[in-house]
Formats: structure tokens, C-alpha cells, sequence
């Protein structure tokens, strides 16, 4: 047997003659091609979509969370170091098979060089998630507070259809918990316990990852959410999720 490293930078054995496992990135990337992720056109909002679908009024009349929990990521900033997903890890005890977020890569389209661009995603937490109505038992759910979508773990019965609605790939069954596990902002490791940042967002050396409350005039993330120099866009607009994570350049 020979030793390599799996998606979180770990010691994995491999079995000669088998591909036990594809690269965690380049899987999900084929499930997110499918979904429409790396598809181009209709996946982006442009900026005017977006500040209408969140303007003052919408989230006071619509989404009265508060705080109204939300990232904003500036894509181009991302150099694939992984931190994110290192802190990540240790925050919320993610086993080696599992993630709670990653980072794509993929070709810059018509560059000269070929160069790389990354792509870091993970549970949008959306406004209308498609995994919480399609949930059977009501184990997955949007806490009426701060609208961070959560998983109650005892009542989770490992169906999966959750993760079969997911537009953006970001829940595994984690097999300990006999339960679904996904992204929760970090609510129960950090949020609950105080703390003003979550995890990857604290570690990431290049500040991509940008969280706040987006109720808050005042945050950043509103700021950079509503700023009116450069694009900002959702990921998969099209299928009516309505996501708290945003992206940008720059």
C-alpha cells in the first residue's frame, strides 16, 4: 500500500488497483458542472439583481433575522491555501471523508496563460433552501433568529434528500453522527459561545472570506454586498434559493 493525501492535507492510504477516492474538488466539481456552477451565463447575478433581491426593504419585510447572518467572498483574492479548510476542520471536528467547505478550481475562460482561478464554496444558507422543504422529518431547518439553516442531528434519519437537493453540493452523511452535516456558520463552535467570526473567515491569510451581519448598515458585509464599484453575484440565481453568500472581485 502506499500513502497520499486526501482533501484535508491528511495521511490516506490507497489500495493498489483502485481509485478509492477522486480528488474531493474535482468530484464535487463534476457534481457542481451538472448543477450549473461552472456552466456560466444564468448562475450570475448581476449586481443590480442582487441589490434589488436585497435591498433595506426586502430583508426588513421579508427576512426579519437579526442579526441576518451572511459572507461575502472575494474570489480573486483566494490562493488555494487551504487554511480556510484547515480551521474549518478543527472548529467542527470534520472528519477526513466529510467538508463543510472547499475550494474549486478551474481554468480562467479565454486566458492567455491558462491561469487557475479558485473558487471557494460551501452552504449558502439560504433564504428559501430547497433542503429544508424536501426534508422529511424536519431535521434540517432555518432558525427563525438568525436565518443560518441548522440540522437537528436526533432527527435526522439519513434519507438524503437533503443532499439531493442541495444546488450547491455542501452536505455529506457523516457516519459518527449517523446524520447529515453541513456548514452552520460555525452557530454551535463560535457564534453561540460569543465569538464574531467564524472559522475559515479567521483564518484566511488573503481576507476572501468576508461574514457579518447583513441586517447591519454598519457591517462590512453589507457594505461590500451594496458597494457600487464592482459586480457582485450569487452562485445558481436561477433556482429561487435566495443565498446569504455572495461573491466578488476584488
Amino acid at each position: 500500500m502506499t500513502d497520499g493525501l486526501n482533501h484535508n492535507g491528511r495521511k490516506q492510504e490507497k489500495v493498489p488497483g483502485f481509485q478509492l477516492e477522486i480528488e474531493r474538488r474535482e468530484f464535487l466539481k463534476m457534481g457542481l458542472v451538472i448543477t450549473g456552477i461552472f456552466a456560466g451565463g444564468s448562475i450570475l447575478s448581476l449586481v443590480s439583481n442582487v441589490r434589488n433581491a436585497y435591498s433595506l426593504d426586502a430583508y426588513r419585510n421579508e427576512y426579519q433575522y437579526k442579526p441576518h447572518y451572511a459572507m461575502i467572498l472575494r474570489q480573486d483574492r483566494c490562493i488555494d491555501c487551504k487554511r480556510c479548510m484547515e480551521a474549518c476542520v478543527a472548529a467542527n471536528s470534520v472528519p477526513d471523508y466529510g467538508w463543510r467547505t472547499m475550494i474549486l478550481k478551474r481554468r480562467v475562460p479565454k486566458s492567455v496563460d491558462q491561469k487557475w482561478e479558485f473558487i471557494p464554496i460551501l452552504c449558502n444558507q439560504c433564504n428559501n433552501p430547497p433542503c429544508v422543504r424536501t426534508c422529511p422529518t424536519q431535521a434540517t431547518y432555518k432558525d427563525k433568529v438568525s436565518g443560518i439553516v441548522m440540522m437537528d442531528d436526533k432527527k435526522c434519519i439519513g434519507c438524503k434528500s437533503c443532499i439531493m437537493a442541495c444546488p450547491y453540493n455542501s452536505r455529506y452523511y457523516n457516519e459518527a453522527k449517523k446524520a447529515i452535516d453541513k456548514c452552520d456558520f460555525c452557530f454551535v463552535t463560535r457564534l453561540s459561545r460569543g465569538m464574531k467570526n467564524v472559522a475559515c473567515s479567521e483564518a484566511c491569510p488573503a481576507d476572501v472570506r468576508v461574514f457579518g451581519d447583513l441586517s447591519d448598515p454598519a457591517s462590512r458585509v453589507f457594505q461590500l454586498v451594496h458597494q457600487l464599484q464592482k459586480p457582485v453575484w450569487v452562485l445558481r440565481e436561477e433556482v429561487g434559493a435566495k443565498p446569504n453568500v455572495f461573491y466578488m472581485k476584488g
